[in-house]
């Protein structure tokens, strides 16, 4: 894999959008579009950009539970699955 290959310019991007649009849904690699030179853009494809934002949603989870954990708010899980057996025997 070689990110020199996804780097391209704002006019490749303008001249030859349908092919790069192509090339980025075969292969689900995003391309950074300069201007200038300088990195300006990220064009990914929609599969990539959601399980993306998938992963960093769980992170942000996991992250939060292991503050709750060091900030001692937790419950053991037996207590977790008893309140749920009792909650839907109540609802049943």
């Amino acid at each position: 894999m070689n990110i020199m290959n996804d780097i391209k310019p704002i006019t490749y991007l303008k001249s030859k959008t349908a092919v790069l649009l192509n090339h980025i849904n075969e292969t689900h690699r995003p391309v950074i579009i300069t201007q200038n030179g300088e990195p300006r853009a990220v064009i990914q494809d929609p599969e990539s950009y959601e399980n993306m934002r998938n992963a960093i949603g769980l992170l942000k989870l996991i992250s939060q539970g292991e503050t709750n954990v060091r900030n001692g708010k937790f419950r053991p899980q037996e207590d977790v699955f008893r309140d749920i057996e009792n909650s839907l025997k109540e609802k049943l």
